[in-house]
C-alpha cells in the first residue's frame, strides 16, 4: 500500500511540475506580461518565435487571428449592406404614372399614354399635347430634333437636351424631352411659353387648364 501511495504521489508531482514549467519557464516578460520564445521552445510546449503569456493568456498570434477574422466579417457585412442598397436603388422606378388631367380650352385631352411624374415634374406625351393645341410636329430622327409650330410660334427641342429654342432664341428647361416605352414626353410649360398658351393649375384636383 505504501508503495502505491508513493508512486501516485510521484506521478502527481511530476504532472504538476511539468505544468508549472510550461506556464512559468524562464524569460523576461514585457509590459503586457508576455514575451516571444527563442530558446528551447519545444521544451516548454511552444513554437519557435511564438509570443505567449506566463499567466496562461492567449498568444498574440491567436489574438491577431481573432481580430483579423472579426475584421473580415465586418467588411463582408458592409459589402453585403452596400449591395442590398444598390439593388434596392436599381429596383426603384425612375418615374411614376400621373393622374394629371389636362384641358385645352375646356376640353379634356384623351392621352394615348398616361402622363408621368419624373424628378417631381409632370411630363405629358408630346404628340397628344401638340395635336390638342393644333400644332404641327416635325421629327428629325437622325438628330433627335423635334420642331413644333403653330401660326408664328415655333418651338425646337432635342431628345436628351435641356436647351429649347423659342423662335430661334435658346433657353434652358427643367427636364429634357425623353422617350419612354416608345412615347416622347415633355414638360407642358415648354408649350405654354413656346406656343403662346396660358396655364392654370388646380392643385386640389390635379387639373391643368390650357387656353389659347
Amino acid at each position: 500500500m505504501k508503495k502505491k501511495v508513493g508512486i501516485t504521489a510521484s506521478v502527481l508531482l511530476l504532472a504538476l511540475s511539468g505544468s508549472l514549467s510550461v506556464s512559468a519557464h524562464p524569460g523576461r516578460t514585457d509590459s503586457s506580461g508576455g514575451h516571444t520564445c527563442w530558446t528551447n521552445c519545444s521544451k516548454w510546449g511552444l513554437s519557435y518565435g511564438e509570443y505567449h503569456y506566463h499567466n496562461g493568456g492567449s498568444s498574440s498570434s491567436s489574438s491577431s487571428s481573432s481580430s483579423s477574422s472579426a475584421s473580415k466579417k465586418t467588411t463582408k457585412s458592409k459589402q453585403k449592406s452596400k449591395q442590398q442598397q444598390s439593388t434596392q436603388q436599381s429596383q426603384k422606378p425612375a418615374y411614376t404614372t400621373s393622374n394629371l388631367k389636362v384641358l385645352v380650352n375646356g376640353t379634356p385631352i384623351s392621352f394615348t399614354a398616361k402622363p408621368i411624374v419624373y424628378q417631381n415634374t409632370n411630363l405629358v406625351p408630346l404628340r397628344d399635347i401638340a395635336e390638342s393645341l393644333k400644332a404641327e410636329v416635325v421629327w428629325d430622327h437622325g438628330t433627335g430634333t423635334i420642331g413644333v409650330t403653330k401660326a408664328d410660334h415655333k418651338v425646337t427641342l432635342t431628345l436628351g437636351s435641356q436647351t429649347v429654342f423659342y423662335n430661334g432664341q435658346a433657353e434652358q428647361i427643367a427636364l429634357a424631352p425623353k422617350t419612354i416605352n416608345d412615347t416622347t414626353y415633355v414638360p407642358v410649360q415648354v408649350f405654354a411659353k413656346g406656343l403662346g398658351a396660358q396655364l392654370v393649375y388646380d392643385e386640389n384636383t390635379n387639373t391643368l387648364r390650357i387656353s389659347l
